[in-house]
């Protein structure tokens, strides 16, 4: 078994098409279709029903996906890791984020680094992901965390710790919700493939609904308290100007779409 062949499985399992796996994955689909059938030998087992349209994972074929996903972003993991210890120290270092990476390793440089200045920039409301297939509550239905809690539940990032993933786990604790399955994985990106792969909900910022991926559907969550802060940090003792500027900016921003800033 190869991590390429891993790799062409969850392909085809995030895509549900063999046709639009091979687009992404930049290869024929024949060659695809092969990988996938030594990798179904070698598992000794179906892994995806191939009748159907969009093609669906058996039950084995949820398991492994599951596990293929896991040892995929280990493997990443371990690779960006001996990269940076490899790297030669750098002078200037320049770091690009997203929302969502607040609640990846950025917290933890931010606390290691004691010289800067968060500020709280808003609260934004979590949502809940679930598979598009899900019967009961329709698109902008409200959903509750007890309803949640039936299900297989998929929290990121898996480290570091405390994190989003806590600050999720929480909502249930603080209910008395027992969870059942809980699914760790490394990033948003690979919890909405779980997710889309009907492997469990996850619950995630709002504004994660504007990447309208397939085979997902968001739901508003009936909790007061399942909120996402954002938060922008600044040096204390020497404050950037450009700091200030962007600061004006997000303030502009969030008055433009009726959002209370610190809130």
């Amino acid at each position: 078994m190869e991590l390429r062949q891993l790799k062409y499985f969850v392909a085809v399992a995030r895509e549900r098409n063999f046709t639009r796996a091979a687009q992404t994955l930049n290869i024929a689909q024949p060659p695809l279709s092969r990988q996938i059938q030594q990798l179904e030998q070698e598992a000794g087992a179906l892994l995806i029903e191939r009748g159907t349209r969009p093609v669906r994972l058996t039950e084995a074929g949820r398991l492994f996906y599951e596990q293929a996903v896991q040892i995929l972003d280990r493997t990443e993991q371990m690779l960006v890791m001996t990269r940076r210890l490899g790297a030669s120290a750098q002078t200037r270092v320049t770091i690009g984020f997203v929302a969502s990476t607040l609640y990846g390793y950025l917290p933890e440089v931010i606390r290691r680094y004691r010289a800067v200045e968060r500020r709280l920039l808003r609260n934004e409301k979590m949502i809940a992901a679930v598979p598009a297939s899900l019967s009961g509550p329709q698109s902008g239905a409200i959903i509750t965390l007890a309803e949640l809690a039936q299900f297989a539940l998929v929290i990121y990032p898996q480290s570091p710790r405390p994190s989003y993933a806590d600050q999720v786990l929480k909502l249930f604790r603080d209910r008395q919700l027992r969870l059942g399955l809980v699914h760790e994985v490394r990033e948003m990106q690979t919890a909405l493939g779980l997710v889309a792969a009907e492997s469990g909900v996850s619950l995630v910022p709002a504004c994660v609904e504007k990447l309208k991926r397939d085979n997902v559907r968001y739901l508003p969550i009936d909790a007061p308290d399942a909120l996402s802060p954002i938060i922008m940090s600044t040096r204390r003792d020497t404050p950037a100007p450009e700091a200030a500027v962007m600061l004006k900016i997000v303030k502009a921003m969030y008055r433009d779409a009726g959002i209370v800033f610190g809130q």
